[in-house]
């Protein structure tokens, strides 16, 4: 069952009975019994007519319980601190649950002018307006995204915040090709940040590393600059994480 699982959160499309069997050796009709099984649970989702497997709701309860083991996010704390020694701006380590962005683990800031946001750790916020969240949805399969994109409500938060389709679909493409996201006050007034993305061993994006700064403080810019320690620092965790 583990393997299926396994199988599914990786595939980044849904999994056919067949190709289930082919990639986990098991004989369609042991398979068939495990599927209904996890299904039953609420582990795997079928999608209508022959799309095949997807993990369900259970399946990722379990993994962000997994992510948020204390042993785990001590070490993953310890990173933070040191990337906030090196940017001296906030940075967050982020998943994204279902249609949101929740975040698993923060460091602050040590400045005096760093942005008080009454978001504590487990806070969901959106995915169109957030770095991290437009990362996940531009890191995404096509077949994923599209249903996404359909049901997704773009609130405008900011005088920034993107609202229309069209334009949040040219923003992905260029965040899916510098594999960055970028929040230039779309959230929070006066508030940047910059996301990358933390990935498994198979490439997959399973989180996301996060530094914002009030405007008064960094510009955009600013944080650019501080990509390469984001980047070295999402290879730390994903050693902790995924290893």
């Amino acid at each position: 069952m583990l393997k299926v699982l396994e199988i599914l959160s990786t595939a980044g499309h849904p999994q056919t009975l067949s190709q289930l069997a082919y990639r986990s050796g098991v004989p369609k009709s042991s398979l068939m019994r495990m599927l209904d099984d996890l299904e039953h649970h609420q582990y795997v989702i079928r999608v209508p007519g022959k799309g095949g497997y997807v993990p369900g709701h259970k399946a990722h309860h379990l993994a962000i319980a997994t992510l948020q083991a204390p042993e785990l996010l001590r070490a993953c704390r310890d990173v933070l601190i040191r990337l906030v020694g090196q940017t001296g701006e906030t940075c967050n380590l982020n998943v994204m649950v279902g249609d949101s962005v929740k975040y698993l683990a923060r460091e602050e800031s040590p400045g005096y002018l760093r942005l008080q946001l009454r978001l504590p750790v487990g806070t969901h916020v959106p995915l169109h307006c957030t770095a991290s969240g437009k990362l996940f949805m531009a890191m995404m399969p096509e077949p994923a995204l599209r249903p996404l994109l359909k049901r997704l409500d773009l609130k405008p938060l900011t005088p920034k915040t993107i609202t229309e389709l069209p334009s949040l679909e040219t923003a992905l493409r260029t965040t899916r090709a510098q594999k960055l996201g970028i929040d230039d006050e779309e959230f929070v007034a006066g508030m940047v940040a910059v996301a990358v993305p933390v990935c498994d061993q198979d490439g997959v994006m399973r989180a996301a590393l996060a530094c914002h700064a009030p405007t008064a403080c960094a510009s955009l810019r600013d944080l650019h600059d501080h990509v390469p320690h984001l980047r070295r620092a999402a290879y730390q965790l994903a050693d902790i994480l995924f290893s």
